[in-house]
């Protein structure tokens, strides 16, 4: 541990992880020297070998996200565990109206993927701790206590190692999730709206395969998501061929005042009312995993730049899981982040400075608004029971189905290609 850096993350999960990891080539160009601080002990790198697990939680990528990731160089070893999504189905359950999407159609290799997240942080961990990467500290597990301005510079306390330290760089960088209690400590307020709705997160296996479609199904409770996940092995007896179970990821997303009543429900009670609500599109399922669930909210922090410190990730903002977007979104402003630093060392910019900070924020929160509005808009829509809206939306779908090109820019739009991704070299 360095008593100084020019930068410090706060965070290294899948935000804070991906930033480290965009700044590596130009970091180890340019000199910079960052920390990246975790309350948890990091996945080990280098492990044994992969095996999926079925209760682990996903993360739906977008093909923009593969394109960042590529450009990070870390794809050729994400995709040896995910799952591509070729198809999307899209429907209003009572109604007629339908839309599907195809990747075929849409001449890229898939619409999006689906990996799980702690795969994804090892294979973060594995380029965080290679050769290249020498500028970069790993410190963890420390947890901090305070950061604070002084002097033109940030200074973050923290403990590790059961011993109390003070550190500093001339940017802090805060990616410690959305519950980040620094956020609060700062004084960093956030507007807030609850849905009134909570998602019940499981794995769920259907009695066939998948056939990589992913699913979104709207009903008069709320949105059914289903992605199509990489099988999970049975378990096996010594010389006997592994046997393959296949899940699919569900994001079900419940009234309240229902929530207790779906978490008490035995297995076979809970694939029943699966059924009841999203039918039997992807066949008859035989399984459920363990069920998780959390209130949904839109929340979005009122500060996001201050001169020495930017709010990244799920403490910047957090949205219905409604079109999967939350981490993509992340994501970009990950990478805009990141090249907006590159430019700033290079023309010798404090990377405090908050004018550039400013440009970072302003740039990222024209893609925030949309994103959120977006689905902030399609939730109201498809949770409206009103006969004619009802009626319009269906028409609506229906419409697009039939139309290629409407179909194509809401697919550009979905994967997130109505963008460039920044040059990070």
């Amino acid at each position: 541990m360095k008593q100084h850096y020019d930068i410090i993350i706060i965070g290294g999960g899948m935000v804070g992880g991906s930033l480290a990891a965009a700044l590596i080539p130009a970091g180890q160009r340019l000199g910079l020297s960052i920390a990246v601080v975790e309350a948890f002990p990091m996945p080990e790198a280098n492990s044994a070998e992969h095996q999926p697990s079925y209760d682990t939680r996903t993360t739906a990528l977008s093909y923009g996200s593969r394109l960042i990731y590529e450009q990070i160089g870390i794809w050729p070893q994400l995709r040896e565990h995910l799952c591509p999504i070729s198809q999307i189905h899209v429907s209003d359950k009572g109604r007629f109206g339908a839309t599907r999407l195809n990747a075929q159609d849409e001449k890229v290799a898939a619409l999006g993927y689906v990996v799980e997240n702690h795969w994804l942080g090892r294979v973060l961990m594995d380029r965080l701790t290679q050769e290249d990467a020498a500028h970069i500290d790993l410190l963890c597990p420390a947890k901090v206590t305070d950061v604070q301005s002084q002097d033109g510079l940030m200074t973050v306390s923290l403990v590790c190692a059961a011993k109390a330290q003070q550190i500093t760089a001339q940017l802090v960088v805060m990616a410690d999730g959305g519950r980040s209690g620094l956020r609060e400590q700062l004084g960093i307020g956030y507007q807030q709206k609850s849905y009134q709705q909570h998602a019940v997160v499981a794995n769920i296996s259907p009695a066939t395969g998948h056939d990589h479609i992913a699913y979104e199904r709207f009903t008069d409770t709320g949105p059914i998501a289903l992605l199509p996940l990489e099988d999970a092995a049975l378990a096996q007896a010594v010389d006997v061929p592994s046997e393959r179970l296949h899940r699919m990821g569900l994001i079900w997303t419940v009234p309240d005042a229902q929530i207790d009543e779906i978490l008490q429900l035995n297995d076979e009670q809970f694939i029943a009312r699966v059924h009841e609500r999203f039918g039997y599109r992807a066949g008859m399922f035989i399984k459920v995993g363990e069920r998780f669930s959390y209130p949904l909210k839109l929340s979005v922090a009122d500060e996001q730049v201050r001169p020495g410190l930017i709010v990244l990730g799920n403490a910047a903002h957090a949205l219905h899981p409604i079109a999967g977007q939350g981490y993509n979104l992340a994501l970009r402003g990950v990478v805009a982040l990141a090249a907006e630093l590159i430019a700033a060392r290079e023309a010798d910019i404090p990377l405090g400075d908050i004018h550039h900070l400013t440009r970072f924020a302003d740039r990222v929160r024209r893609d925030q608004q949309k994103t959120i509005s977006f689905s902030d808009r399609t939730m109201k829509l498809f949770s409206n029971d009103h006969p004619l809206l009802a009626l319009g939306r269906s028409a609506g779908l229906q419409l697009m189905d039939i139309c290629p090109l409407a179909k194509t820019v809401f697919a550009r739009s979905a994967m997130g290609l109505d963008q460039p991704t920044p040059d990070l070299r």
